[in-house]
């Protein structure tokens, strides 16, 4: 299969189209529709269907993309270990917002002083869509939180949270996850791990929400604590660089719901970019010893 039609198959998939994808690879439009389309022929099959404007995936497309994106990570290894340079390339990354303000900003520095030839595309979101982006390919690795479904990746402890609960402050103490039934939470979108381990405290104690409100960040997440809207769980670090962190009520978590661990997770045999980046979430490398 040709490596050439591999990549323009899999720059029409990023762009989400033929024109971005063309001036992206410095072709007109017409020559890349034309390649697909002979990709298409050859394979016997629809790569993409319309979905408005832009182009959709079909479930073969889908396959081939999981296809593409290995061979082309094999050859760029191949050329790579050829041509005995140093490490160079892209290296597409997921993160936890949590992960990516507080805990990731000197591992990337790090990174980038030694591997300057190597570029970082950072993608945040939650556990279950981190993991979903990487059995899609849009990223190599991700960083998600414990627990969440191992299946065939591969994986390295990244590093360890201390979670708290947050409420308004002048409120009553929270001592177990009953004193949370039928109040309202303060989350993530489903997906987020720490929601569910919230939900699964209350449960313990035959208790539920009343609702959940949710949020997409972690100061607005605060911000609706601070004024009285509920209760949440956030990391203590992340906490501890809002601004608002002084106007809510901290209050200690079990044991078993205190510490959360984050994984740098992946699929498949990882690049050069990526091993060279596992190396630096040792302790001895980051100088984080949680």
């Amino acid at each position: 299969m040709d490596l050439d039609d591999l990549q323009i198959f899999r720059c029409v998939v990023r762009e989400g189209g033929v024109t971005r994808a063309a001036g992206l690879l410095h072709r007109v439009p017409s020559n890349v529709t034309t390649r697909i389309k002979q990709l298409e022929e050859r394979l016997g099959t629809a790569l993409f269907r319309r979905q408005g404007r832009g182009l959709a995936l079909t479930d073969a497309g889908r396959t081939l993309l999981g296809h593409a994106e290995r061979l082309l990570r094999m050859a760029d290894l191949a050329e790579q270990e050829m041509r005995g340079g140093g490490v160079r390339g892209v290296l597409r990354l997921g993160s936890l917002e949590s992960a990516a303000g507080a805990r990731l900003p000197p591992i990337l520095s790090a990174f980038h002083a030694r591997y300057p030839d190597v570029s970082i595309e950072l993608q945040t979101g939650t556990t279950r869509a981190l993991l979903r982006r990487l059995d899609r390919f849009e990223v190599e690795a991700a960083f998600v939180s414990e627990p969440f479904e191992r299946g065939g990746l591969s994986s390295v402890p990244a590093f360890a949270e201390e979670l708290v609960l947050i409420t308004a402050r002048g409120g009553p103490a929270i001592g177990r996850g009953g004193d949370l039934g039928g109040r309202t939470l303060v989350a993530f979108p489903h997906g987020c791990s720490y929601r569910r381990r919230l939900i699964e405290w209350l449960a313990e104690d035959g208790a539920a929400p009343d609702r959940v409100l949710e949020m997409s960040s972690y100061y607005a997440i605060v911000a609706c604590v601070a004024a009285g809207t509920g209760a949440a769980i956030v990391p203590a670090e992340v906490l501890d660089h809002v601004v608002l962190s002084a106007a809510v009520e901290r209050h200690p978590l079990p044991a078993a719901l205190r510490v959360n661990r984050t994984c740098l997770v992946w699929a498949g045999e990882a690049s050069a970019p990526l091993r060279a980046f596992t190396e630096l979430l040792r302790p001895e490398a980051t100088g984080d010893h949680t």
